[in-house]
C-alpha cells in the first residue's frame, strides 16, 4: 500500500460518548489522504467496540488495542505506527473542522522550513470561564513563529490537539517522552531547542472541547509546579544557559512559587513595583524596584506574573529603556 500523506493519531480512553463524534469528524476532511491510528489505551466502556465498527467502515482507519499505558506510551507507540510524511494529532473528544488537515498540510507545503504546526481553536463545553476564554485568545493571537516562541515559556503556544508535525523532524528531537511533565508542551520545548520552526493556521479549525474530567485538569503532570519544573529545565538550556546573573519581575502570587523553586540558581534580586515590599526578602531573594536592574545586556530578567494587563505594562516600561524581548527579558506567567 502506498503511505499516506498524513497519519492522524488519536488515543482514546473511556471515550465512548464522544469517539465516533471525533472520528467522523476526521472522516469529513476535504483532505482525503491520511489514515487514522486509533490506539486503545485499556478502555473499560464501548471505546474499542466502537473503535472497531469505525475501521470495519474506513480502510484508512486502523485500530490498535493495548492494556492500559497513559497517554505518553499511547502517543509513542501510535505515532510508531504512522507511515505519513505528516503526523497530526487529534484527541478522541475534540471536532476538526472539515478543511483541517487541508490547510495544514498546504502550511507545511508552502513552508517547507516548518517543522511544527496547529491551528486556531474554538473552545467548547459547558464549565468555560474567563480564565479559558482569556487561553482562548491568548493562544489564538499568536499566529507567526516569532510571536509563539516571544511566548513560548508563558505557556504551550501551540494546541496539542492540532499539532501537524514532519515526521523526520518529530523522530530527530525523539518524540514524545515521560519526564514527569506536560508531553505536548516538552516535545514543542525540544523543536524550539533543536532550532526548528513552528507555524500556525490564522483560523479556529478544531473545538476544543472542555470537560471537568479532562485529563489535561485531573493529571499530576498538568499541575502548577510541574509546569513550573518543565520550564525551568528549559530556561537553563536556552537563556539562562550562558547568563551569568539573573533578576526575576514579579514577587506577588505567581512570583512566589518561582522563587520557593529556582533551588541553587536562584535570581539576584526580585524586582516589585511595591514601595512597601522594596527591601525585604522573599525566598532568598532581595525586593528591588525596577529602577535598580542592570542596564540592557548585563543580566537576563525572567518575568512572573498574572494579574491582567501586567505583561503589556512591563513591556511598556522595559522597551522605552533598550530592554529587548527574548534578548534582556522573557515572560514566564
Amino acid at each position: 500500500m502506498r503511505n499516506p500523506t498524513v497519519s492522524v493519531v488519536l488515543p482514546v480512553r473511556d471515550a465512548a460518548a464522544t469517539l465516533s463524534t471525533a472520528v467522523q469528524s476526521v472522516r469529513a476532511q476535504t483532505f482525503s489522504d491520511w489514515e487514522l491510528i486509533l490506539f486503545d489505551d485499556g478502555s473499560s466502556d464501548d471505546s474499542p467496540a466502537i473503535a472497531r465498527a469505525c475501521a470495519a467502515d474506513d480502510s484508512r482507519i486502523r485500530v490498535i488495542a493495548s492494556s492500559h499505558v497513559g497517554i505518553v506510551e499511547a502517543l509513542h507507540r501510535a505515532c510508531a505506527e504512522a507511515r505519513g510524511g505528516l503526523i497530526a494529532r487529534m484527541d478522541a473528544d475534540d471536532t476538526a473542522l472539515p478543511q483541517r488537515l487541508a490547510k495544514q498540510v498546504a502550511l507545511m507545503a508552502a513552508q517547507p522550513d516548518v517543522a511544527l504546526c496547529g491551528t486556531q481553536v474554538t473552545m467548547v463545553g459547558s464549565n468555560i470561564g474567563s480564565g479559558r476564554q482569556r487561553y482562548e485568545s491568548w493562544i489564538n493571537e499568536l499566529l507567526t513563529h516569532e510571536a509563539m516562541v516571544r511566548e513560548l515559556f508563558v505557556e504551550c503556544p501551540l494546541p496539542h490537539p492540532t499539532f501537524m508535525m514532519r515526521r523526520d523532524a518529530f523522530e530527530e528531537v525523539g518524540g514524545y517522552q515521560d519526564r514527569g511533565w506536560a508531553e505536548d508542551y516538552d516535545l514543542c520545548m525540544r523543536f524550539f531547542l533543536a532550532g526548528m520552526r513552528f507555524g500556525k493556521m490564522p483560523e479556529p479549525l478544531l473545538e476544543w472541547h472542555d470537560a471537568p474530567a479532562r485529563l489535561s485538569t485531573v493529571d499530576p503532570r498538568y499541575r502548577p509546579e510541574a509546569f513550573r519544573a518543565l520550564k525551568r529545565h528549559y530556561l537553563f538550556k536556552t537563556y539562562l544557559k550562558d547568563a551569568q546573573t539573573f533578576y526575576q519581575w514579579g514577587a506577588g502570587e505567581v512570583g512566589k512559587p518561582w522563587l520557593r523553586e529556582w533551588g541553587r540558581g536562584k535570581p539576584q534580586a526580585v524586582v516589585d513595583i511595591n514601595p512597601r515590599k522594596f527591601g525585604h526578602v522573599i525566598h532568598g531573594a532581595l525586593v528591588i524596584p525596577p529602577e535598580q536592574l542592570p542596564s540592557p545586556g548585563e543580566a537576563f530578567i525572567v518575568i512572573a506574573v498574572g494579574a491582567p494587563g501586567a505583561r503589556q505594562q512591563i513591556r511598556d516600561w522595559l522597551e522605552p529603556r533598550n530592554y529587548c524581548e527574548t534578548a534582556d527579558f522573557l515572560f514566564l506567567a
